[in-house]
């Protein structure tokens, strides 16, 4: 009984969030589709120009689409209608694919460092007006696609680390411009294969991240900034009859949408449905955990003596 009326409100979120998700979703995809284009262009350009810089740009920028792709599938399925078999389904979804994603990336760093070290030592000849050129696209549509974004970042987790992505992805192309003008009138060709190890850099910082994250939420890890004792010591306040709270597991489907299953023990008189109505409100409202499943053990003291309240017991 508690449960569906968990869900509907849950249902009934969605429908007012729906709304601005359409806009939100029209940025996404453009976002998603320059991105991705950019990407084959700088793929051709390096290989084409000889490079390297702009090669591992190319991996950040793929590294930025599929995060734009997980965040546009992530507000496409927050669309559906709940239900339980399939919020399950593809919750994870998107923390598997960000998890592969990550163990991508470790390849992609490896492959390029591997050439940037060997092409500090033997110089590869760079068409630098083809890099250049490149480059400055490339610099022009991150410039656009932040800009999209941005508005929304700060309401939106999936955004907001998209536009974080875009952000490191601007660092990087300013790089390749730079680069290529060192090389252009320098002539230092070492700029480009060093250029691309500082990329590698980035794109290994925010692999290791995505894996940190993933890994925990596959792990059923605790969700990050929540204490489960305080969750607990929240719970046991949440109504007069609740005598002690035990079995708490928080943890995260996907990121953004937190599980808890606990026990609450209860005095003698106390009012099963009004317990689970506050522990559900406490939860969702302090902690923002949409869905728990909540046992109740009727407690076993006879009297409600000052005694009993002190013998906890697990």
């Amino acid at each position: 009984m508690n449960h569906a009326h968990s869900h509907a409100c849950d249902h009934h979120d969605d429908h007012s969030h729906a709304t601005g998700t359409v806009g939100r979703e029209r940025k996404l995809l453009f976002a998603f589709v320059l991105t991705t284009g950019m990407m084959l262009a700088e793929v051709v350009g390096g290989w084409w120009s000889g490079s390297l810089a702009l090669l591992a740009d190319a991996g950040h920028m793929l590294v930025d689409a599929l995060a734009l792709m997980l965040a546009l599938l992530a507000v496409r399925m927050a669309r559906r209608p709940a239900d339980a078999r399939r919020t399950y389904g593809y919750g994870r979804m998107e923390v598997l694919a960000g998890f592969v994603n990550a163990l991508t990336q470790f390849v992609l760093v490896g492959f390029i460092a591997y050439e940037a070290v060997e092409r500090l030592f033997k110089p590869v000849q760079i068409l630098s007006g083809v890099m250049l050129g490149v480059a400055l696209v490339g610099l022009l549509v991150n410039l656009v696609v932040l800009r999209s974004l941005h508005g929304h970042a700060h309401d939106d987790v999936n955004l907001g680390a998209a536009s974080l992505h875009v952000l490191g992805d601007l660092m990087g192309s300013v790089g390749a411009v730079l680069a290529a003008l060192a090389v252009r009138w320098m002539g230092w060709n070492w700029a480009d294969p060093a250029l691309s190890l500082l990329v590698s850099l980035l794109i290994l910082s925010s692999a290791w991240q995505l894996l940190r994250r993933s890994t925990h939420i596959l792990l059923e890890g605790v969700p990050e900034g929540m204490d489960p004792h305080e969750v607990e010591a929240a719970l046991r306040g949440a109504d007069a009859s609740i005598r002690d709270v035990h079995h708490l597991h928080v943890w995260q489907l996907a990121s953004g949408s937190r599980m808890a299953t606990l026990h609450v023990e209860l005095h003698d008189q106390g009012d099963g449905a009004r317990v689970l109505a506050a522990v559900n409100r406490t939860l969702l409202d302090r902690f923002g955990i949409r869905h728990a499943t909540i046992q109740i053990d009727p407690g076993d003291c006879p009297d409600e003596g000052p005694g009993c309240n002190a013998h906890h017991h697990h």
